[in-house]
């Protein structure tokens, strides 16, 4: 067992594409945890889509042996979080489990927002925080600017910041000397009733469910029979290992120590994250404080395009769901679609990630409806309905009045793109809080309505700025709005999945849009179809999408125009009941593709 004194715990904290997992790399590579050969880029981003986006999307354990330059041999355990907005609850949740953090920032870029976001996050857990300039190397660093940018914008001291580049390897061994001398050691006794914390699982397809814990007291060994003090369940503890980052097995944990350890579980419902582990004979007086759980933001329904594959969607998103605790899901039945689930995610990239992850893996081909916010819907009877999908949305005569979820947003922006922004969220029915200056960057915050945010709102500020702003956002409260329901109707049939809520003031516009849209994306056919918005039974919007026709009167060679007529008549009466009967079909970009608004 490792004294205490000798164990160090931290996480990585920074804004998308700074160099923690580059950091993370090569802290690996100088401990010598993998062998050279093994060694590769993002070693810790094991899935496909975080290695094409090069982005982190699960937060990942590594334990190091370090022998510091005194000759002292310590046990450092890494957990490299993500660092975008869409996956915060990973990041809080892997605060909790260390005592300290490393704050990388670019020396290049400065603070941005999601910075701020993720330190804020450190400081409330309590922890000891060290600055680290990365990308020294590059000819546009200027170290002073940043670190006095850090003091100004955060307030935490950077005036012995570790300069480093991740890239090249330069100052890494001055980050892990740093981390030994500034980081508090963990506490805990060794004789106390076990005490850990459940930090994540995940499904193993050999192994059952595997169970990342944080020991607080006592000692986890194999054989051990264990309780989960929030559900109740007890299992026998088969296996005790520390990720390395394969995995390795170990003997016991004791406190201060992060590992893994499996017990024949057969379901990750059964390993709730934030729970406290005891001895199920000796149990620990009460539990730990656990996490928040993660609230969904966005909803949407996945359906599958052939209806056959129903059950296998129904299998695959059981099993995303074992490995990932934020994303919720229930069975919804469509008109248009059939059936399907609505899903609830923590943001736009979440919803993304979790697409590609089911074509993918089980190679389903999906669509996607309108991604709609949480509604609360006060009825004229006094009761209150949470609506999540605008298709289900009662009778007008029944609501007295709609709120809606709004949105703190704080946007770091350089100064020549400021005015930007600013029309950007006023268009987007944002107020204006706060402006305020970081030397040349503004950083400015609105309370912004998050139905208009969830489409494309990042993508819009993104190319506005041409990519140098960063955003960030805490959800606040509801408030009352004049919102409507907007029905697009396909040839008179109403398409659920097209179904949103808009505010009334630009409902006329955005079902214009969006029937212009839908003309371009749905091909012709044999009949003349029709495209209309509509909120409630008035038409807002129209557009025809003309009929393929066949030239009848070919055949006609002379003759009087009566012949003609009697051919042309004939067809016209037969597109007539064509139109009756005949079903159009919307391709799968169109859902998609309608909805992303350019105004």
């Amino acid at each position: 067992m490792k004294k205490l004194t000798h164990i160090r715990n931290f996480s990585i904290v920074a804004h998308i594409d700074h160099g923690k997992s580059t950091l993370a790399d090569r802290l690996i590579q100088l401990t010598n945890t993998v062998a050279s050969r093994d060694m590769k880029e993002q070693l810790l981003d094991s899935m496909d889509i975080e290695r094409e986006r090069g982005i982190t999307i699960k937060a990942n354990t590594v334990r190091l042996d370090y022998v510091s330059k005194s000759g002292e041999e310590y046990i450092l355990n890494l957990i490299d979080t993500p660092g975008h907005v869409d996956f915060s609850y990973e990041v809080s949740r892997s605060m909790r489990a260390v005592e300290g953090s490393l704050l990388v920032v670019d020396a290049s870029q400065g603070v941005e927002a999601q910075t701020l976001a993720n330190v804020y996050t450190a400081i409330d857990a309590d922890h000891e925080i060290i600055t680290v300039l990365n990308k020294v190397d590059l000819p546009a660093a200027d170290c002073e600017r940043v670190a006095e940018q850090i003091e100004d914008v955060i307030g935490i001291d950077a005036s012995d910041a570790v300069k480093i580049s991740a890239k090249t390897g330069l100052g890494i061994e001055n980050v892990l000397e740093s981390i030994i001398n500034k980081l508090p050691c963990p506490s805990g006794d060794s004789e106390l009733p076990l005490k850990a914390l459940l930090v994540d699982s995940w499904y193993d397809p050999y192994l059952g469910v595997v169970v990342m814990v944080r020991i607080k007291d006592g000692e986890l060994k194999k054989g051990d029979k264990i309780l989960m003090m929030q559900t109740g369940a007890t299992f026998s503890v088969d296996k005790v290992a520390v990720l390395k980052p394969q995995m390795e097995n170990i003997a016991a944990l004791g406190p201060g120590e992060i590992g893994v350890f499996t017990a024949s579980i057969k379901q990750v419902k059964d390993t709730r994250v934030g729970d406290t582990i005891t001895l199920d004979r000796d149990r620990c007086s009460e539990p730990l404080d656990g996490y928040k759980p993660s609230q969904p933001v966005v909803f949407c329904g996945l359906f599958p395009v052939d209806s056959s594959e129903f059950e296998v969607l129904r299998e695959s998103i059981e099993k995303l769901a074992l490995n990932d605790a934020s994303f919720s899901f229930e069975m919804e039945t469509s008109a248009a679609l059939g059936f399907g689930f609505r899903c609830g995610f923590l943001g736009l990239l979440h919803l993304e990630v979790i697409r590609d992850r089911i074509e993918r893996e089980y190679n389903i081909d999906l669509i996607t409806t309108a991604p709609s916010v949480i509604y609360q819907i006060f009825k004229t009877d006094g009761s209150m309905l949470e609506l999540h999908n605008p298709a289900d949305m009662p009778d007008a005569v029944k609501i007295d009045h709609i709120k809606e979820p709004r949105i703190k947003a704080t946007i770091l922006v350089p100064d020549e793109y400021l005015g930007d922004v600013l029309k950007l969220c006023q268009d987007r029915r944002g107020i204006q809080n706060d402006l305020t200056y970081a030397g040349s960057r503004a950083m400015v915050v609105y309370d912004l309505p998050l139905n208009e945010v969830v489409f494309d709102f990042h993508d819009r500020l993104k190319s506005v700025t041409k990519g140098y702003a960063s955003f960030d956002y805490q959800i606040t409260d509801y408030s009352q709005d004049q919102l409507v329901k907007m029905q697009i109707l396909v040839n008179d049939e109403p398409v659920d999945a097209l179904s949103t809520m808009v505010h009334r003031a630009r409902s006329e516009a955005r079902g214009r849009v969006m029937c212009e849209k839908l003309k371009e994306l749905i091909p012709q056919h044999m009949f003349k179809v029709p495209i209309q918005a509509s909120i409630g039974g008035r038409i807002i919007a129209r557009e025809t999408i003309s009929a393929l026709r066949k030239d009848v009167t070919a055949k006609c060679y002379g003759g009087d125009m009566t012949r003609k007529r009697k051919l042309l008549d004939k067809q016209k009466a037969g597109k007539k009941r064509m139109r009756q009967f005949g079903k159009v079909e919307i391709p799968q970009e169109a859902f998609i593709k309608a909805l992303k608004t350019n105004d």
